[in-house]
């Protein structure tokens, strides 16, 4: 945007969510670069960021088509603790990983009206019972490329206990730049039982000016839990904004620690994919709740972010290129040569459907696998070798008993 031959500056994340801006985020990219083939199952460490940039840019380009107007740093779980874990062989270091994720998202996101947010994540540091001064200089080591780089804000994202995402935030705070904290909990709360209204109330006060869920339950339970966070820091007198960035899963059949517990995470979640129209029912719940930063975590596509766009473009004023083709609410079945999918074309069709699997055989839910194991326990310790065989006798027999 060019005024008098001077580029303007972007709006930034605060400046439009205190304006009542609606933010969009983007999806998940490790399950859907683990899908295309650049990403391993297991560790979920974002090395394609610099062995495959062109995977990744593509990637952030089709979620910027699909109205997004953030492009996260492909840094999900890319610090050294965690690239060194279990055996994992990495030939960049996290420094190197960070540095090239930074750019394909700047690069992508001055395409268009976009800022780039660098994220940190729980640490494998912090379950193996390391010190705060430790878990903390993991997360500083990160935060210098983010620094380096410019990014427009910061958000600490993925965790299970708050005490971890209090410590980040803490640490990302001293950046002078906007911090975002969205934990991975449902409304039990955090994996030691922190309700979600207080772990809000905690992350405010460490310094978190947007705070709210991503991750591990599908987007009603999430928007259900960020109630509870608003409930929580409005009673405590304090204010925030509000994010949510949940699974594209359903999971109604899930514990505290959410679909990784489930029996299909993570090749078989498929049958739970939320179609378009479930996200056009999760874009206005989130609206409704007054959460302004809506976006998606794993299984999302730019399909389903294009949906959210769709939902909310009457409040945005626009809609995002990538609905040129597409049409609000499949108004290109109009043109299909077979009169019943014509007969598709209108919104009370897909709102009203109740998707069949196509699976006889197959249950509605399923049992979770709940070991009662979080940090602390002898199981969660962590190790550089690799997963030994003995050690993973002991947890196919165990699995077993389950």
């Amino acid at each position: 945007m060019m005024k008098g031959g001077v580029e303007k500056a972007k709006a930034g994340v605060l400046e439009r969510l205190d304006a009542g801006e609606i933010v969009v985020g983007d999806g998940g990219f490790v399950f859907a670069l683990e899908k295309r083939g650049y990403v391993k199952a297991g560790p979920w460490t974002p090395e394609a960021a610099a062995e495959h940039p062109e995977a990744v840019r593509q990637l952030h380009r089709e979620f910027l088509r699909a109205g997004s107007n953030v492009m996260q740093t492909f840094t999900f779980y890319a610090s050294d603790d965690k690239l060194e874990n279990r055996g994992n062989k990495v030939t960049f270091t996290g420094a190197q990983i960070n540095e090239a994720a930074c750019d394909l998202a700047r690069e992508v996101a001055n395409e268009g009206d976009a800022l780039v947010a660098g994220g940190v994540s729980q640490t494998p540091s912090y379950l193996s019972c390391k010190s705060e001064k430790e878990v903390k200089a993991t997360f500083k080591k990160q935060l210098d490329v983010f620094i380096k780089k410019n990014v427009d804000f910061l958000i600490a994202e993925y965790f299970e206990h708050v005490e971890e995402a209090v410590w980040a935030v803490e640490v990302l705070k001293e950046t002078g730049k906007p911090v975002a904290a969205s934990l991975c909990i449902g409304p039990e709360g955090d994996m030691h039982g922190v309700s979600p209204g207080e772990c809000a109330v905690r992350l405010v006060k460490a310094g978190a000016q947007i705070v709210g869920v991503n991750c591990h339950f599908d987007p009603m339970t999430c928007v259900k839990t960020v109630k509870m966070m608003k409930e929580g820091v409005e009673k405590a007198g304090l204010k925030a904004h509000y994010m949510s960035q949940p699974l594209a899963y359903h999971t109604p059949d899930c514990n505290c620690q959410g679909f990784i517990d489930l029996p299909e995470f993570p090749f078989g979640l498929e049958p739970r994919i939320l179609t378009r129209w479930d996200m056009h029912k999760y874009a206005r719940e989130a609206y409704n709740a007054g959460i302004r930063y809506i976006g998606g975590c794993c299984g999302f596509e730019p399909y389903h972010i294009r949906a959210v766009s769709e939902e909310l473009a009457h409040e945005r004023g626009f809609l995002p290129a990538a609905s040129e083709k597409h049409g609000s609410w499949g108004a290109g079945l109009e043109m299909h040569t077979k009169p019943w999918v014509r007969a598709r074309a209108r919104c009370e069709y897909w709102e009203n459907l109740k998707p069949a699997s196509g699976r006889p055989q197959c249950p509605s839910m399923s049992v979770p696998d709940g070991w009662g194991v979080t940090k602390g326990h002898n199981d969660l310790l962590q190790q550089k070798e690799a997963t030994s065989q003995d050690q993973l006798k002991k947890l196919f027999d165990r699995s077993k008993s389950h």
